[in-house]
């Protein structure tokens, strides 16, 4: 095959399996409700789930490692064809890394019943797989530049094994250095990978517009200051959660990221909601390293966990939605235009970020935030299913076999 659209012409199985953006982000997004439906079932005695995870351990993994996992797999495994100009993996074996996340989803809801080992080779397995497949094709692209984006990989990985390895030994998962070294290797993929696209969609928007204001291009030195002070925060407080000096960190990178965020001209793109959400989600990534920070300072300001939803339900939620419609748009031939729908799953997620944290606010109000939050939660990644599966779930008219 010398091109992606004659491989995908060439392929007669199910339309689903003919980029590695379908079966994930359909997946993710069918996940991210089924796994609050559950969530909110178990909260309330309604369900009991075989699982040996505890239903907050188990809450914490399947929104880090099952949802990111699915949406993490199917950017890269859309993206690195375009990095490194090779092929993409379609057909029975992008079938196959698909199966191995749902393996893993059925392997940590069912663990009461199995081994702890076993259940960690089952959800490790996939992300595994995905970091061997992406290996390759960036060496054999040769495409050092985004080494670091599997370094990244790699390090979440290694962080959902730590994550098993606490859960298994009686430790409190979601408070130990699995979770945190996970979550802060997601908030410094958004960093990285949201540092390139943001002000690149951005500029690629205003040109069209005319004149004004254009987003300073990325990665200067200024770029790689600010990521190198997000990293050394990050690992301080994957270490020393509770350390002044890491809320001294911190607070240092929230305000390094927010004069980052203020050089990409978000403010001329109001306009354009497809735009204006990447520039909203990422700003969540300096408001939560800010918050956590001050809570350190403060204790009981408003919860380290509602300040830690920030960065999981506002930096990665939202950025995973906003990057999940964009892509879906545009690799399916659509025009890159966010229609009332969109804009109603984009409302209902920031809705969900800040019931959330409201929730931490305010804990006297705290059981119908919480509420508000799943609601807005569901309502966002429910919709997203019903208005992009349809996108997902079907071959362009243009690139079906015989065409």
């Amino acid at each position: 095959m010398s091109s992606t659209a004659e491989q995908m012409r060439a392929w007669r199985g199910p339309a689903i399996l003919t980029f590695g953006f379908r079966p994930f982000f359909f997946g993710a997004a069918v996940w991210a409700v089924l796994a609050m439906v559950l969530w909110l079932m178990m909260l309330s005695g309604a369900l009991a789930i075989p699982s040996a995870f505890d239903p907050v351990t188990w809450h914490a993994h399947e929104f880090l490692y099952g949802y990111l996992t699915a949406v993490i797999a199917g950017f890269l495994l859309t993206a690195v064809p375009n990095w490194t100009g090779r092929l993409p993996i379609v057909g029975w074996a992008l079938g196959g890394l698909f199966a191995l996340w749902i393996a893993g989803r059925f392997a940590v809801g069912f663990s009461e019943m199995l081994p702890p080992i076993f259940v960690a080779i089952a959800d490790l397995a996939m992300p595994v797989a995905l970091a061997s497949a992406i290996a390759r094709e960036i060496i054999a692209g040769k495409n050092w530049r985004n080494l670091i984006v599997l370094g990244m990989l790699a390090t979440f990985t290694l962080a959902n094994g730590m994550f098993h390895w606490e859960a298994a030994n009686g430790d409190y998962a979601p408070q130990g250095y699995g979770f945190r070294l996970g979550l802060g290797s997601a908030v410094m993929m958004i960093a990285v990978i949201g540092g390139r696209i943001v002000p690149s969609f951005t500029r690629n928007w205003l040109v069209k517009q005319g004149q004004g204001q254009l987003p300073t291009p990325p990665m200067q030195w200024f770029d790689k200051a600010v990521l190198l002070i997000l990293l050394a925060a990050l690992l301080i407080w994957v270490i020393w959660p509770d350390n002044q000096t890491t809320a001294i960190a911190l607070l240092t990178a929230g305000i390094a990221h927010t004069l980052r965020l203020a050089r990409w001209a978000g403010y001329r793109t109001c306009s354009e909601p497809l735009v204006i959400v990447l520039h909203l989600a990422y700003g969540f990534v300096p408001l939560g390293a800010l918050a956590l920070g001050a809570e350190i300072v403060w204790p009981g300001a408003f919860s380290r966990v509602a300040a830690q939803h920030l960065w999981m339900a506002g930096a990665i939620g939202l950025m995973t939605m906003a990057v999940m419609t964009r892509a879906t748009l545009g690799h399916t031939g659509q025009a890159l235009k966010a229609g009332a729908g969109t804009l109603g799953i984009y409302a209902a997620v920031t809705v969900a970020v800040l019931a959330r944290l409201g929730a931490g606010f305010w804990p006297e109000a705290h059981v119908w935030l919480n509420m508000v939050a799943a609601i807005g939660w569901i309502a966002g990644f429910g919709g997203f299913s019903m208005i992009y599966g349809s996108l997902l779930l079907q071959i362009p008219a243009d690139k079906r076999p015989g065409r």
